[in-house]
């Protein structure tokens, strides 16, 4: 059974963590490995009653997390916050579920369409899921 509110602080850490260090979800997810993934689904409920700051910084100094040159802060000046990615993500997961919610998450968040989504000068985030969903099934913007 997934849980969906496990799902969406799983997503919203990766977004937070991949601004932190500049880094993209790809990169985060490469260093964090599934185990890492699967790890943070595991104690969400826990870690979402912490500072998402300190459970950051745990996790960069336990996969050694170097910073990267990915800083999407310094290219826009309004952008969603994690938590509204964390949400276009989840609800991306949980239809693209292949009954390993750990391995979706992975192939979702390693996709191309994040890169895309990243993109605050086009509209795709603020799509509807469905259309997004297309898109990433048919592999490219619709």
């Amino acid at each position: 059974m997934i849980r969906e509110n496990d799902l969406f602080y799983t997503c919203s850490f990766i977004e937070y963590l991949a601004r932190k260090t500049n880094n993209t979800k790809k990169d985060i997810i490469n260093y964090l490995t599934k185990d890492g993934i699967a790890k943070i689904y595991e104690l969400a409920d826990i870690y979402h009653c912490e500072d998402i700051n300190q459970v950051c910084d745990e996790w960069i100094n336990k996969c050694h997390i170097k910073t990267g040159k990915y800083n999407l802060m310094e290219k826009y000046h309004n952008i969603p916050s994690y938590y509204d990615l964390g949400k276009v993500y989840k609800r991306l997961i949980l239809m693209v579920n292949k009954n390993n919610i750990i391995d979706t998450i992975v192939e979702v968040l390693s996709s191309w369409l994040i890169l895309k989504i990243d993109n605050y000068d086009s509209s795709l985030y603020y799509e509807n899921k469905d259309y997004i969903y297309e898109c990433y099934q048919k592999g490219e913007i619709l």
